[in-house]
């Protein structure tokens, strides 16, 4: 097993006006390629930070599979191969709301979240351990 060790480097500050601004930058990516955020708190602007993280990383893992999205692979019979494939479905939205719970509702109730989400494909080894986010 071949071992790969990366730094990300996490920098917060606050200002006067209750915001929290988080520069991250990682030894993966480009000197000039850092993330910055802004969020609500310390943790809420590290959350977004890694999302945009999280989201650059997943792209680079589809696009290396570099595969022909229509591309049916067939056994020597011609049977159709099932291949298995980590599904990433992704949706933020800035929401309106006279409470958590209706904030939430809103959400659920729509089809915009499937609409408007971004969706990562990456094929996978049939026994690879993902375990999907719940």
């Amino acid at each position: 097993m071949t071992s790969i060790t990366r730094t990300i480097t996490i920098n917060v500050q606050a200002d006067n006006n209750r915001q929290y601004f988080c520069q991250l930058s990682s030894s993966l990516d480009q000197p000039t390629d850092e993330i910055r955020c802004c969020g609500q708190t310390e943790e809420h602007a590290i959350a977004i930070a890694l999302e945009h993280l999280a989201s650059k990383y997943r792209q680079i893992a589809e696009e290396r599979q570099n595969e022909d999205w229509l591309a049916i692979e067939r056994s020597e019979s011609g049977e159709a191969i099932q291949k298995h494939y980590h599904v990433i479905l992704h949706y933020e939205r800035i929401g309106i709301a006279e409470s958590k719970f209706e904030a939430m509702q809103d959400t659920l109730l729509g089809n915009m979240v499937v609409e408007n989400a971004k969706i990562t494909l990456i094929e996978i080894d049939a026994n690879l351990p993902v375990q999907p986010l719940t």
